[in-house]
């Protein structure tokens, strides 16, 4: 492998693995001032963030242009419990019901802050296990 390109991929490794760690930080800052739907949404970045990171350091290239945290896991050939996989599909959903309109109000009725705690122990259950097997 070229020395430039390992340079290069080494350094885009990085920045998705701080990124994702300085969002952890903002999530776990929106949720403590109750803003759950938007803390949520930030979880996802977390975790698509650290799966690009993994796709990085494992693949040696540029990670997709995806937001689908299952099938980034799955281009990275990381393989998870089938209940973490599950997990990631319920996680990509709040990227999407965050976002438009036309979703935001049922998923911000949807964030409880029961429902809340539940799924950001989930994403960072999750974080940890991919950042074991980085």
């Amino acid at each position: 492998m070229d020395d430039k390109l390992t340079i290069d991929i080494e350094k885009i490794y990085h920045h998705w693995l701080t990124s994702s760690d300085n969002d952890l930080d903002a999530m776990m800052n929106l949720y403590s001032a109750k803003n759950y739907n938007w803390a949520l949404f930030l979880g996802h970045i977390v975790l698509e963030k650290l799966l690009k990171a993994y796709f990085v350091k494992h693949k040696g290239e540029h990670a997709p242009f995806s937001h689908d945290l299952r099938l980034l896991a799955n281009k990275a050939d990381l393989l998870m419990p089938d209940e973490m996989e599950f997990n990631l599909d319920v996680i990509t959903g709040f990227n999407i019901n965050a976002r438009y309109d036309s979703f935001k109000e049922d998923f911000y009725k949807r964030c409880t802050p029961l429902f809340t705690e539940e799924w950001i122990d989930n994403i960072k259950a999750i974080r940890i296990w991919i950042k074991e097997n980085l």
